[in-house]
């Protein structure tokens, strides 16, 4: 793409974000941005709905995303968890398994649901109709980019009229796919693989009494690998892998579908809604940021489909980013926080596509003998107790954690880098237990036992939540809903730990308080005697500029410590 020439004429409409691309990705990144507040335009080449079951499953922390994106009770009710995943041979005997029902990372949620796509992506693209500062264009593509020290300017094209216009953006966010015209237009290689083996990727609705096999397997059969699993509303999904000779055209054909399907649902009552071949690809961006512009999702980064981690990465990509970059458009940080969205969350996605990849070595052993074998050793070594639960709790997924970035100290120590949990807590003023995140807030917050002062004092994009023993009486506790705070006051929550989660947690990691970030990551840790210290940590790490609004709100930390 060459440099942009704006139209004569025509106005040039400004944003802080243009969002390239409203798949999943990028539709759930407009609505982070758009609940910070952030004027945002999101371009959609496509003028419908994708309207395609692509994306299948997701997990906990990306359930506690769309949390955050305030759209989790949507999302949660079109969505199934499955009890149990399976891996069994040809003949259809288990060599291990994952009990998910009895698996919980303490984040909130399952560990594993599946969806449907596409009421996934309505669901998402409606949430987009609370702010009026966002805004979707469908039916648009990018066709040019140029940047300088200020922003970006975009070239659209209507893709019906070819009609074009201009857009000037603060910052550019490529969230457009595998293959990613935003990628290509600031010239980002990528590095990797793609894989020879292709796949028929079979999606279709079935009536409960046509299912044959109920639960979720990975068909680990060296004739013909395949993954089988009912999914949301009614839906099932299935994957063949082609055997050498198979062509895509006689995979696709009805009957060659009829024949794969049947011994898992009545192929008779089975309505096909996608049947298409697809390779898969170990790919990632050299780079995710070109000055202004930044790549999320398949655009960066691409992985093998065994442990369902694509979109659920891309997700992760979105909450990292999307509150960096509202602390940096109202002043609160400085541009170079920014820097920290590639360090953190490359080094985790690489680690999270190896899995994925040792993961697929055991799924696709293609001859007999080895696949012996492989049945034989998983069976051996789950006689050990400490390794069946290795794999029946799915221990060998990747923590949510970051090596280096912006955390107290700059590196992982500990706790400090790694995903708070997320437990059930009462508040005052409001009925039955609730989700720990529905009272963080969506800035900074500041967790820690009654009693102990708050150590960021008035700076006010954090909250101070206290929290109070399990058997507190509610009673005895103020109501946030009561009225406003005191004029200049901290933002302050009083909860009862109702599972007593929270207190262990502070007692086990020997701190009083605990920072953490928008996205629920230990931001630090805090004792008594190091209120000063976090405040400092805070304000460094956060580096707004001189004169903006950081640095007044974070000369409070210091000035809470003395008081």
């Amino acid at each position: 793409m060459g440099s942009v020439q704006p139209p004569d004429r025509q106005a040039v409409q400004e944003v802080d974000v243009a969002v390239i691309g409203c798949g999943p990705v990028g539709a759930l990144t407009a609505n982070l941005l758009g609940a910070r507040g952030v004027r945002t335009l999101v371009v959609e080449r496509s003028a419908t709905a994708h309207g395609q079951p692509r994306a299948f499953s997701c997990d906990d922390e990306a359930m506690r995303i769309y949390q955050q994106a305030g759209l989790l009770d949507e999302i949660r009710d079109a969505t199934v968890a499955p009890p149990l995943v399976e891996y069994v041979n040809g003949a259809g005997r288990v060599f291990a398994r994952m009990a998910l029902s009895e698996t919980d990372f303490g984040y909130g949620h399952a560990p594993l649901r599946f969806f449907d796509q596409p009421r996934l992506e309505h669901t998402l693209r409606t949430g987009l109709d609370r702010f009026p500062h966002v805004q979707l264009s469908l039916g648009t593509e990018l066709v040019g980019l140029t940047q300088d020290e200020d922003g970006v300017t975009v070239l659209l094209s209507d893709v019906a009229t070819e009609q074009r216009r201009t857009v000037r953006a603060r910052y550019v966010l490529g969230c457009d796919g595998a293959r990613s015209a935003t990628r290509a237009a600031v010239r980002i290689p990528l590095s990797g693989a793609s894989y020879a083996e292709p796949w028929l990727a079979v999606s279709g609705d079935v009536p409960p009494d046509a299912v044959r096999v109920g639960d979720t397997r990975f068909v680990c059969d060296w004739r013909r690998p395949a993954f089988v699993s009912p999914g949301a509303a009614g839906s099932y999904r299935m994957e063949f892998m082609l055997r050498p000779g198979e062509t895509q055209d006689e995979m696709q054909r009805p009957g060659t579908v009829a024949a794969l399907v049947s011994p898992y649902v009545d192929p008779d009552r089975f309505t096909v809604t996608r049947a298409v071949v697809y390779t898969f690809h170990h790919l990632i961006a050299r780079r995710w940021r070109e000055g202004r512009v930044f790549l999320l999702g398949d655009a960066a980064h691409q992985m093998p489909p065994f442990m369902g981690q694509g979109l659920c990465s891309g997700l992760r990509d979105a909450a990292n980013l999307s509150w960096k970059l509202s602390l940096v458009l109202s002043g609160v940080a400085d541009a170079a926080v920014l820097d920290t969205y590639e360090i953190e969350r490359r080094p985790h996605t690489v680690e999270m596509a190896r899995t994925s990849v040792r993961l697929g070595h055991v799924f696709l052993a293609r001859n007999r003998v080895t696949a012996g074998m492989r049945d034989a050793a998983l069976r051996a070594v789950q006689t050990i107790p400490r390794v069946r639960r290795f794999v029946e709790r799915f221990e060998f997924k990747p923590v949510p954690a970051y090596r280096r970035g912006l955390m107290a100290g700059g590196r992982r120590a500990g706790v400090v880098g790694t995903m708070f949990p997320q437990p059930r807590v009462l508040v005052p003023g409001a009925p039955g237990e609730r989700l720990l995140d529905e009272v963080l807030g969506d800035g900074f917050a500041v967790l820690g036992r009654a009693g102990v002062d708050n150590p960021l004092g008035a700076w006010r994009p954090a909250r101070f939540v206290a929290v109070h023993p399990s058997g507190t009486s509610l009673a005895d506790l103020p109501d946030p809903l009561a009225g406003p705070p005191a004029p200049g006051g901290p933002d302050r929550v009083d909860v009862v730990d109702a599972e007593g989660v929270l207190g262990r947690w502070l007692r086990r990691h020997g701190a009083d308080l605990v920072v953490l970030r928008p996205d629920r990551f230990v931001f630090g840790l805090v004792t008594a005697g190091g209120i000063e210290q976090a405040g400092r940590d805070l304000s460094a790490a956060l580096g707004a500029p001189h004169g903006g609004r950081s640095r007044a709100d974070t000369a409070g930390l210091a000035a809470a410590a003395d008081s």
